[in-house]
């Protein structure tokens, strides 16, 4: 939070999800499901890892495109950005790959990243209807961002190994289980009548 008000400055909300895990629900800036809990944020929401991983003096990178008016939503891409050595597993490194190209192919949403180092219009977060709680938050951002034609961008930003060990990408069996949630999501949207039909 210090990190954050240092380069960026000015009136912040600080919102967490209450884990311990320094999970991607760790946020600061905002929560993306419970948005009824936040009542104070009103333009926009900017999410990062709380394990170290994302760096806060990008914050200012990443809410640019939002503030110019250019975007709805901007991703973080760590595949455009500088990685530490072994920040990005290589089954990471594959999932994403695979993912990205899929909401490429079915929902014409075009990314390099599903890295949770990102910002939203607030309006629009609360208009996409978000669900998921788990592994799948970042990609059903992306898929109902596309789905209801919001502006989208990315951008670079560095990429650090974490504060202790992932439970998700430090392990191969963390690591499958996410992948699988977040196949399991890009394709459930298909066929999910609350997600509004139609690529932009």
């Amino acid at each position: 939070v210090k990190s954050i008000d240092l380069y960026c400055g000015g009136a912040w909300d600080f919102v967490s999800t209450g884990s311990t895990s320094a999970s991607p629900y760790d946020v600061y800036g905002g929560q993306p499901y419970n948005t009824n809990n936040n009542a104070n944020v009103r333009e926009w929401v900017l999410f990062l890892d709380a394990d170290g991983s994302d760096d806060p003096a990008e914050a200012v990178a990443v809410l640019a495109p939002i503030l110019d008016g250019a975007a709805d939503l901007v991703v973080g891409s760590r595949v455009l950005g500088e990685r530490e050595p072994g920040a990005l597993t290589p089954h990471a490194r594959f999932g994403n790959w695979l993912a990205t190209r899929l909401l490429a192919g079915l929902y014409g949403a075009r990314y390099t990243d599903l890295g949770p180092f990102r910002a939203i219009r607030y309006p629009a977060l609360l208009r996409l209807g978000m669900k998921d709680r788990d592994f799948g938050w970042t990609v059903e951002m992306q898929i109902r961002a596309a789905r209801q034609g919001l502006r989208h961008t990315e951008v670079p930003v560095r990429y650090r190994r974490r504060t202790g060990r992932s439970k998700i990408s430090g392990t191969f069996g963390g690591s499958v289980r996410a992948g699988a949630k977040i196949l399991s999501t890009v394709f459930a949207h298909l066929l999910d009548p609350s997600s509004p039909a139609g690529v932009p």
